[in-house]
């Protein structure tokens, strides 16, 4: 769950940029997905949009806006200079698509990615935010997320508790066909400084060439990778 700052206004519009980067809507979504009046909604996405952070499609539908780009190419993010580094090499290694995610709340967010350049592959772009009820990646982040969490997310999750217990153990997640049918992918936690699990490192691909096992294969890729980057951090 996102904090919230007791600038009642400021929250509003920050419901209204993480409901419209969830998926580009109308009004009527928007007010549904915020829980924001219409008049209200319509309010902060116009104003949103006068400052670029907003734009249209060709249906009318908000999207994310061109300043949120350029607001973020000057933002420097610690875990994402060190993934720009250590992603290309784990690519390399494995051939397969790699991805970076962080939770936000009861959802991951891709925050970095890269694909094979050639053959089939599994494309996870940038932004995209998925659930945390199935798939490595969620495995690894409910497996270190607070108790609450957990249990909320294993009312619905594939997984159980047990298999959290088992990630711990091990120090790595894997699923096949989980979040998407043919995709295989392992994932392995990302510390900071401080020791506190702040993102899943991620190999995915076809179950046909990753297998339904994967880890048997890259976990210690991955593994090795996950500890270049708390090095990095």
């Amino acid at each position: 769950m996102r904090q919230h700052s007791g600038i009642g206004v400021l929250d509003k519009a920050v419901a209204v940029l993480y409901a419209v980067a969830e998926q580009p809507c109308g009004l009527n979504e928007l007010c549904e997905r915020t829980g924001l009046p219409r008049a209200t909604a319509h309010r902060l996405a116009v104003g949103l949009e006068t400052h670029r952070l907003l734009a249209r499609n060709g249906d009318g539908a908000w999207r994310p806006g061109p300043a949120l780009g350029e607001l973020a190419a000057g933002a420097a993010d610690p875990l994402l200079e060190a993934a720009s580094s250590i992603l290309p090499r784990l690519r390399e290694i494995t051939g397969e698509s790699v991805q970076l995610y962080c939770r936000d709340g009861s959802q991951r967010v891709c925050v970095a990615a890269l694909e094979p350049p050639a053959g089939l592959r599994d494309t996870v772009p940038i932004g995209s935010r998925l659930p945390l009820t199935a798939g490595s990646a969620a495995k690894v982040l409910v497996a270190w997320a607070d108790p609450e969490l957990q249990r909320s997310m294993l009312t619905e999750a594939v997984y159980n508790e047990r298999t959290l217990a088992d990630v711990r153990k091990r120090g790595w997640a894997q699923s096949a066909g989980e979040r998407a049918a043919g995709v295989a992918s392992i994932s392995a936690p990302v510390r900071d400084q401080q020791g506190a699990v702040v993102a899943a490192i991620s190999v995915s691909g076809p179950i046909d060439r990753m297998g339904r096992r994967p880890g048997a294969r890259w976990a210690a890729d991955l593994v090795a990778a996950a500890d270049a980057l708390h090095r990095r951090l």
